[in-house]
């Protein structure tokens, strides 16, 4: 499969931008983008009245965020798919020290380490290598033959030996420290393809906090050195990670496949003292008290190519100003007891390193339908769908203007292609009655980010929100299951009034094209057709009467003015149709 991320930008003018480059080395050259809360996206803005609303809708997007020039954004984007592998943040405190790690891998399942560690966290002990340990945390292969590559850029495979995608390996003076970069949570496995931006549909990295809190507060350093007989720089690394975990609350997911960093922010922060840089309290103290502690605010990890369609952050739009790369570093590092202080040094003399990295999620593209099921959308009921989609969906969610429209005597491949996406010019949110336990999440701690004095100077602005973006549905088909906290496992469940979703789905791994994904609902199959032993693994099940799980709302708009199905069975497999195009 092609890369499409650095192939020529076809039929959209929008996504080139002309600059000077006054100095290479010198990021000042690029234009900077506007970060505030005001920002609009670039491109013609048309706005016209929906429902008694105006809607203004932009056909540009920040795909090319910094303006740059064909040739330097492809340098951009390449170094920063590099950091989007392996962490950049140095300087992070929670790093495991590899060395020792391997020791215990290969200790005697009778050895005192081993029995050591199952009194104080027995589920280490299941595995044999940091391979088996990487696969339990849902992290993939690199891709090694051409037709594994998605969409977007990863480097080539060069033969040597790497970690699973997501690992990433910091030099302590000849010895390693390994922590977990962006693509723990933000790459995928699709059908035999590796797709970076998008979801990990089962990542583990807040069990993985969870463990490795047990482990480092019930492990004293001088055990550690008597049944591990580290080198000294491991030992570093040891107590470093130890003393950085006294200032993290972990918090595990309620389902396997959602994340609960949101959560670990704001307990985290609760643990830390109330100044302008969250600084370490000493002696004994004892956390604020936090909603967070009982409320779940799970969500599933967003995918990237969105990015550049909007001009808000995270799912409810609560990240009102800043580049939410900076922002995710931010959040990324107090989850992970970081000094701010040092931190924020850290950004003010890696600027160039930010802004790699920004370029590539914002350039990332979705994968496509045609590319995975060659030939298999019906073009006339795709047809049909748009129209349906045109007249019931576009207010919220957009336009997406198809070769189709414009053009006659179209080859398939060329028909089905989306010419031009119109999306809101300033991001909206809006509360359609889904499960509103996510964005109330943000009420809990964001006096404590706003405070900040690391967010002042990288220009986060938090205002927690009514509701949730309606998102840009590029890519949509492959995003499954819908909502943030999955709750809907395909997307002719979404077309359904709320009351007749299915209370409970089993998820499968994207493997195979045939037993894991049914095509014409788009999305996971069936309970009964789920292939094992995903079908009788519990933590497969998904069951949407748990709290934060509730896949209520976006009703109101699949009924009509009396109170019926507005599509009909047939309706909706052709909206289906038109989704699998975008």
């Amino acid at each position: 499969m092609k890369y499409k991320l650095l192939k020529s930008h076809i039929s959209t003018s929008f996504f080139i931008y002309s600059t000077c480059l006054f100095a290479i080395l010198n990021f000042k050259a690029f234009a900077s983008p506007d970060w505030s809360a005001s920002a609009t996206l670039p491109g013609n803005i048309e706005c016209h009245e929906v429902h008694g609303k105006e809607v203004c809708l932009s056909d540009g997007n920040r795909a090319n965020i910094w303006q740059a020039s064909d040739q330097e954004w492809e340098k951009l984007v390449k170094r920063g798919a590099e950091h989007a592998l392996n962490y950049p943040v140095e300087i992070t405190r929670l790093q495991l020290p590899k060395t020792s790690m391997d020791k215990f891998f290969q200790s005697d399942s009778s050895s005192p380490l081993r029995r050591f560690v199952f009194r104080i966290a027995r589920g280490l002990t299941q595995f044999k290598s940091f391979d088996a340990i990487y696969q339990w945390l849902g992290l993939h292969e690199f891709p090694e033959t051409t037709a594994e590559y998605g969409p977007n850029y990863i480097p080539p495979f060069n033969g040597t030996a790497r970690e699973a995608m997501g690992v990433s390996v910091f030099n302590h003076n000849g010895y390693q420290g390994l922590s977990f970069s962006c693509a723990a949570c933000h790459s995928s496995n699709l059908f035999g393809t590796k797709v970076m931006g998008l979801t990990n549909r089962f990542p583990r990295a807040n069990e993985a906090f969870v463990m490795g809190k047990s482990i480092l507060s019930k492990t004293p350093t001088f055990i550690f050195r008597t049944l591990v007989n580290p080198p000294e720089e491991d030992v570093k690394i040891f107590n470093e990670a130890k003393t950085a975990m006294k200032y993290v609350r972990v918090k595990e997911p309620i389902a396997l496949g959602l994340d609960t960093s949101l959560a670990q922010v704001g307990l985290s922060l609760a643990i830390r003292s109330k100044d302008e840089y969250a600084s370490f309290p000493t002696g004994r103290f004892r956390p604020r008290a936090n909603p967070l502690d009982r409320k779940p605010a799970d969500s599933k990890p967003a995918v990237w190519w969105n990015l550049k369609y909007k001009t808000k952050w995270l799912s409810d739009a609560s990240i009102q100003s800043g580049n939410p790369v900076h922002t995710n570093f931010l959040w990324n590092e107090i989850g992970r007891g970081a000094d701010l202080e040092k931190l924020e040094t850290w950004f003010e003399t890696n600027q160039r390193k930010v802004k790699e990295l920004t370029a590539y999620v914002f350039a990332t593209e979705a994968p496509e339908f045609n590319d995975y099921f060659p030939g298999q959308i019906n073009i006339t009921r795709a047809k049909r769908g748009q129209k349906l989609f045109l007249k019931n969906c576009s207010g919220c969610h957009g336009i997406y203007e198809k070769a189709w429209d414009q053009f006659d005597d179209l080859s398939y491949e060329e028909s089905i292609a989306t010419v031009k996406v119109r999306y809101h010019a300033r991001t909206i949110v809006k509360d359609v009655g889904t499960d509103p336990l996510r964005y109330e999440g943000m009420n809990y701690f964001s006096q404590d980010l706003n405070r900040l004095q690391i967010s002042e100077s990288i220009g986060t602005v938090v205002k927690p929100q009514n509701g949730y973006v309606p998102p840009p549905l590029v890519g949509i088909w492959a995003r499954y299951p819908y909502f943030h906290n999955n709750s809907v496992p395909t997307l002719y469940d979404i077309l359904l009034p709320d009351y007749k979703r299915p209370k409970r789905y089993v998820s499968v791994p994207a493997i195979d094209k045939v037993q894991d994904f049914d095509r014409e609902k788009n999305g996971y199959p069936s309970p009964a057709l789920i292939r094992e032993p995903f079908r009788s693994d519990r933590e497969h099940l998904f069951d949407t009467r748990k709290t934060g799980m509730s896949n209520q709302g976006h009703t109101s708009m699949m009924l009509d003015e009396n109170g019926g199905e507005k599509f009909s069975e047939s309706e909706k497999i052709d909206l289906i149709n038109f989704l699998q195009t975008l």
